[in-house]
C-alpha cells in the first residue's frame, strides 16, 4: 500500500470517528450558503486566536532563551551573547530529535499538510499530526531555526477547518473549502493581510478562484485579521525612499528584478533538497540530525543573527538602513544557507517568510548595485525589494496573486503594487517553465506523490482496474479451433474472448467479429487470431494509467490479470467504460467546485 494509499484509508476510517454536531445544524451547512459562510467566520475567529497564541508563545519562548525583551525581535537583536547564539539552536535540535524519537514515528502515517490534504484525501487533515506539526514549528521558530511560524499556523488552522467539516459531515467539496478558510484565517492574521490570506487559499490550498468559494474564504480572513489586531499590534513595513511613478524603466528594471529572482528561488529550493540528501546520508547518526544543524545555525547566527528565526525584524531593520552591498550578499547567502540547513536537518517550518526575506534583500542588493552604475534611472532600495519581495515569495510559494497582494497590504502603498505585479508574473512563467513546482509540491515529488497543486485528485485513486472490470467475460483455450468457436459464440452476444495458454494463464484477446469475418481455413487455432498477448491490466492499475495503456496499445478492451506472474484472468475493461466513468466523475467535481 503506498504512502497516499495509507493516508487515504486512515482518513475514511477516522471520518466516521467521534460524534457528529446536530443534524437540524448539518442540514443547515449542507443545503444552504449562509451556513458554511456562517462555519468559515468560526473558523476565521479561531484562526486568529490561534495565530496570536502561537506568535505570543513564540515571542516568550524567544525572550527566555535568548535573554531579549518580549516585543523585540530576535533577528534584529545584536545584543545576544555567543553562548545563546551558538548553544539554543543546538538544544532546539536535541529537543526535535527526543520529540522525533518519542512520538514520530507514532504519527508519521498523519503528517499531511493542507495540500496534500485537499489534493488526495478530500480534506481531511489529521487533528493529533497538525497538533505535533505546529508543536514542532514553535520549537524549531522558538530555538532559533531559520524558518517562520507560517506553516504552522497554516498546519492547526487547517486541521480545525477539518475537523468542523468532519463533525458537519460536510460534503468533499465542502471539506476542501473549510481547510482553505483555515489557511486564509492563518495568513491573513499572521500579516494582517486578508487580501493576500484569501488568495493563498485559492491558490495554494484550493487551487481555483470561485464565486461560490469567494464568500466563505473571505469571510474567514476578515474575522481572523479582527480577531488577531484585537490580540496584537501589527505595523506595516516602512520602506525606503519615495514611490516611483509607472515608467519603462520601471517596469524593465521589475522585470529584470523576475528574472533573477526566479532563478535565486529556483536556487533555494535546489538547495533545501540538497541539504536533506545529505542529512539523509548520515544514516548512523539519524538522531542527532537536528542537533547537528543546530550546531550549523548556531555557527551562521555568530556572524549575524539575521539568520536567527523568521526574520521579520531583520527585514524592517533592513529596509530602513540601506546597507552596503557586501553586507547584503553575505546575509543572502548566510540565510538561505541556514534556511537549507534548518529544513534538511530536521527542523520543523516553511519558506513562507524566508522567502519574503529574502526576497526583499535581494531587491536591495539589485537597487544597489544599480545605483552604482547608473545612478539616473536605478530604482528606489524599498521599491526593488517590495517587488523582489513579492517575486521571490511567488517562486517558492507558488502563489502570485497572494504575493501581490501581501505587498501591497504589508506597505500600505498602491504605487509599489506595479512593480510588484511585474515581477511576480515574470517569476512565476519562468519558474513554471524551467522547474515547474512550487516549494511545497516539489517536496511531494521528492518524496515521489504525484501533485502538482492542491487539485482534488484523490477521487482518481478510487477508480482502479479492479472496479472498473466486468468480470463475465468468456473464455476458451487457445488451441481451440475457429470452426469450433464460431460454433460457440455467436456475434452480437459477446465483442471479445480471453484466451487461455495451455498452462492456464493469459494468451491475448479475440474479436468475435474478427473470427466471423476473416476468411480462414476452419483448423486454424484462434491464437493466431489473438491481440495484446502482452498487454494486460492489473488490480490497481489506476485509471489514469489506464487510459495511457489503452492509447498505447490502441485497443477497445483490455484483460485484467491478477499478477504478472501468475496472470489468471479475473476481467475485462473496455476503453468506452473508462472513458464515461472518467468523464462522469470530472463533470460532478467540476460541479462541486463552481456550485454548491
Amino acid at each position: 500500500m503506498t504512502y497516499a494509499e495509507k493516508q487515504q484509508h486512515r482518513a475514511s476510517k477516522s471520518a466516521t470517528a467521534g460524534y457528529l454536531l446536530p443534524a437540524v445544524l448539518r442540514n443547515f451547512v449542507r443545503n444552504r450558503e449562509t451556513g458554511v459562510v456562517t462555519v468559515a467566520i468560526v473558523i476565521g475567529v479561531l484562526s486568529g486566536l490561534l495565530v496570536a497564541t502561537i506568535a505570543a508563545l513564540s515571542e516568550f519562548i524567544h525572550s527566555v532563551l535568548f535573554a531579549i525583551p518580549f516585543d523585540a525581535h530576535l533577528s534584529a537583536t545584536g545584543t545576544i551573547s555567543w553562548q545563546r547564539t551558538l548553544f539554543v539552536p543546538i538544544a532546539g535540535g536535541a529537543v526535535l530529535a527526543a520529540l522525533a524519537w518519542l512520538v514520530g514515528t507514532k504519527l508519521k502515517g498523519q503528517m499531511a499538510d493542507a495540500i496534500e490534504a485537499n489534493a488526495l484525501l478530500g480534506g481531511r487533515v489529521s487533528m493529533r499530526g497538525s497538533l505535533l506539526i505546529s508543536f514542532q514549528t514553535l520549537i524549531s521558530n522558538g530555538f532559533g531555526g531559520s524558518v517562520g511560524l507560517e506553516a504552522g499556523y497554516t498546519q492547526i488552522c487547517s486541521a480545525f477547518g477539518s475537523y468542523f467539516g468532519r463533525k458537519l459531515a460536510a460534503r468533499r467539496s465542502d471539506m476542501r473549502l473549510l481547510v482553505a478558510c483555515g489557511a486564509a484565517g492563518a495568513i491573513s492574521a499572521a500579516f494582517s493581510a486578508p487580501l493576500a490570506g484569501s488568495f493563498y487559499a485559492f491558490e495554494v490550498i484550493l487551487g481555483a478562484y470561485t464565486a461560490a468559494n469567494l464568500m466563505p474564504v473571505v469571510a474567514s480572513a476578515v474575522a481572523a485579521l479582527l480577531v488577531a489586531r484585537s490580540l496584537s499590534h501589527p505595523s506595516f513595513l516602512q520602506i525606503a525612499g519615495h514611490a516611483t511613478p509607472v515608467s519603462i524603466e520601471l517596469i524593465g528594471q521589475a522585470a529584470l528584478i523576475g528574472v533573477i529572482c526566479a532563478l535565486m528561488s529556483i536556487a533555494l529550493m535546489l538547495a533545501v533538497a540538497f541539504s536533506e540528501r545529505i542529512f539523509q546520508r548520515l544514516r548512523f547518526l539519524r538522531g542527532l540530525r537536528p542537533i547537528i544543524g543546530g550546531a550549523l545555525i548556531g555557527a551562521m547566527a555568530l556572524l549575524t543573527p539575521t539568520v536567527l528565526g523568521s526574520g521579520h525584524g531583520a527585514m524592517q531593520l533592513l529596509l530602513l538602513n540601506n546597507p552596503g552591498w557586501l553586507l547584503l550578499f553575505t546575509t543572502i547567502l548566510l540565510k538561505s544557507m541556514a534556511t537549507a540547513v534548518t529544513i534538511g536537518s530536521g527542523f520543523r517550518g516553511g519558506l513562507f517568510f524566508a522567502s519574503l526575506l529574502l526576497g526583499s534583500l535581494i531587491g536591495m542588493l539589485y537597487a544597489t548595485l544599480s545605483g552604482m552604475v547608473l545612478p539616473d534611472v536605478a530604482l528606489p532600495s524599498g521599491i526593488a525589494a517590495i517587488a523582489a519581495l513579492a517575486a521571490f515569495g511567488t517562486g517558492v510559494i507558488g502563489a502570485p496573486f497572494a504575493m501581490i497582494c501581501l505587498a501591497l497590504e504589508i506597505t500600505g502603498e498602491f504605487s509599489v503594487t506595479v512593480g510588484a505585479i511585474v515581477a511576480s508574473s515574470v517569476t512565476a512563467l519562468i519558474v513554471r517553465e524551467l522547474f515547474g513546482y512550487s516549494f511545497a509540491t516539489w517536496r511531494f515529488h521528492l518524496r515521489g506523490e504525484v501533485i502538482r497543486g492542491p487539485q482534488d485528485i484523490g477521487w482518481v485513486k478510487q477508480f482502479n482496474a479492479t472496479t472498473l472490470m466486468r468480470s463475465d467475460f468468456e473464455t476458451i483455450p487457445g488451441q481451440t479451433t475457429v470452426d469450433e468457436a464460431l460454433k460457440l459464440f455467436q456475434p452480437g452476444r459477446i465483442k471479445y474472448l480471453v484466451l487461455r495458454a495451455p498452462d492456464g494463464r493469459y494468451d491475448g484477446l479475440v474479436s468475435v467479429a474478427e473470427l466471423h469475418s476473416a476468411d480462414i481455413p476452419p483448423e486454424t487455432p484462434v491464437a493466431s487470431l489473438a491481440h495484446q498477448q502482452e498487454s494486460f491490466l492489473l488490480p490497481l492499475t489506476s485509471i489514469r494509467d489506464i487510459m495511457k495503456a489503452f492509447e498505447k496499445t490502441e485497443a477497445d478492451v483490455l484483460a485484467v490479470v491478477d499478477n504478472a506472474a501468475d496472470r489468471t484472468v479475473i476481467g475485462t475493461v473496455s476503453e468506452a467504460h473508462v472513458l464515461r466513468t472518467y468523464g462522469e466523475e470530472l463533470e460532478r467535481r467540476n460541479q462541486e467546485m463552481f456550485f454548491r
